[in-house]
């Protein structure tokens, strides 16, 4: 028998991912710091066209996309004159598991049973478990779903448990499980014991199914108003969003498209803390999972992550907890839409950046995701308040995260703030220096660290000396 250790299981983690994924990742690696990225996601074997297709066949894609008029309007009323684009929303709650993820899960289930595993698994806090799960069941496959829920006192957030309850309602197996280092050694044994497939989200298949999202709002903006998108806003937090979404968009020809990623500020708090698990009134689309993997992606549950943030962020925004329930609530009353909480995240971003830009312009909020009882506000709220934190109203730049939620009085307090994109470039050159203990770099480290940061030579190499690496 083997021994099923945690340490024994963690030593074979390559072994099991590559029988699991399919993939050796081995063949894609440079000899230096890099690897082969374009070369790794042509590996999904399936084109555009054919994604589209197997989409199709399960419901998934081609989601509505709705003019947000009267949010589009106080846009306006708050914005310097003549300012104050048109904001559009895709509406991917339409999806048969209510959200985005579905068109991740939709590409992985049906290479799974192409390639005759029996099952499929998934690690995932919910949303992505229950689009796996859907997606599973319509292909005759069985769904296991890992879950990151409790504390150690056995404490989950009402969002989460919403979430397991979704995966459940498609018939998954769910395992519930605390936060920390249990999650990934149980999903290893799980798909070591099952020989199923890894449904993982980082995988070429899960990001390719994302391009179909960035490619319709291109595709259908274009033949309803005469031109691509000014500006792409996109939740982020592993980086598959956006990755995804933005190659899309590329595929398309929409080129010039500003893609903005957004995430929820958690600043202090991290999501492998125990004591932070519960302070935090967000479970995905916030920098305690957007700033660790746009700064290094490859933390994930594969060797090499096909989401890569770093290389398609034009701009990088944060909005605190309090100004997304405020929106998740006018998005409701005002638009008669109710959604979220994640895909609101950039719904929030999207009313301060309209106000940046010009009335002839568009901006496309790139998500929605659908709502249930533990995602509402005043459930993850009255959560908040039991466990300690402020909840009140005022200016939302006064929140801080695992102390309290500042819901704002009004509209007009709803603001961005920008995060130094290139520092989070050097912190990606950092990490790669420091992980494969780098003192001198070849011409094709710096070629592969130019197109990972899509920044130029110059940067790069000021980058690397500042680290004392030889160039």
């Amino acid at each position: 028998m083997k021994d099923m250790s945690y340490v024994a299981v963690m030593g074979r983690n390559n072994e099991i991912m590559k029988k699991a994924v399919g993939i050796d990742y081995n063949t894609f690696e440079y000899d230096g710091i890099g690897f082969d990225y374009e070369r790794m996601m042509k590996e999904v074997g399936y084109d555009l066209d054919e994604i589209r297709e197997i989409q199709k066949e399960t419901d998934v894609g081609e989601t509505p996309l709705y003019e947000l008029r009267n949010l589009t309007k106080v846009a306006r009323q708050l914005a310097p004159k003549g300012k104050g684009a048109r904001i559009f929303l895709k509406d991917e709650a339409a999806n048969p598991s209510g959200s985005f993820k579905a068109r991740r899960a939709a590409v992985s289930i049906y290479h799974a049973k192409k390639h005759e595993y029996d099952g499929v698994v998934a690690a995932t806090s919910g949303n992505y478990g229950a689009s796996v799960a859907s997606q599973a069941v319509k292909r005759g496959l069985e769904p296991i779903i890992v879950q990151e829920v409790y504390d150690s006192k056995g404490v989950g957030q009402p969002e989460i448990i919403e979430k397991g309850r979704k995966c459940e309602a498609y018939g998954a197996e769910v395992l519930q499980l605390t936060t920390g280092p249990e999650l990934f050694y149980t999903f290893l044994k799980v798909l070591e014991e099952t020989s199923y497939f890894n449904a993982s989200l980082y995988t070429p298949f899960g990001i390719a199914g994302v391009e179909t999202l960035g490619y319709e709002i291109a595709e259908e903006l274009q033949e309803r108003e005469g031109k691509h998108p000014d500006a792409v806003i996109v939740t982020n937090a592993g980086g598959g969003n956006l990755t995804g979404t933005a190659r899309g968009l590329q595929k398309a020809g929409a080129t010039e498209t500003e893609v903005v990623a957004a995430s929820v500020n958690l600043k202090g708090l991290h999501m492998a803390s125990d004591i932070d698990f519960n302070n935090k009134s967000f479970t995905t689309g916030h920098t305690g999972f957007g700033m660790p993997f746009i700064t290094w992606p490859d933390r994930s549950d594969v060797p090499r992550s096909a989401a890569r943030a770093i290389r398609y962020a034009d701009r990088y925004v944060t909005v605190n907890q309090g100004e997304v329930f405020y929106v998740t609530e006018a998005l409701a009353q005002i638009e008669g839409l109710e959604r979220g909480p994640a895909g609101n995240t950039s719904l929030a971003a999207a009313l301060s950046v309209a106000q940046e830009m010009d009335e002839d312009q568009i901006l496309v909020v790139q998500e929605t995701e659908y709502t249930g009882a533990g995602k509402h506000p005043t459930a993850q709220l009255t959560f908040a308040r039991e466990n300690g934190i402020e909840i009140k109203r005022g200016n939302p730049r006064e929140e801080v995260p695992g102390e309290s939620v500042v819901i704002p009085e009004g509209p007009e307090q709803i603001q961005v703030e920008d995060l130094d994109l290139a520092k989070l470039k050097r912190s990606y050159i950092k990490n790669a220096v420091q992980r494969n203990e780098i003192t001198t770099v070849t011409k094709e480290d710096i070629e592969f660290l130019i197109e990972e940061t899509n920044t130029d030579k110059n940067f790069v190499i000021n980058a690397l000396k500042d680290l004392d690496v030889e160039v």
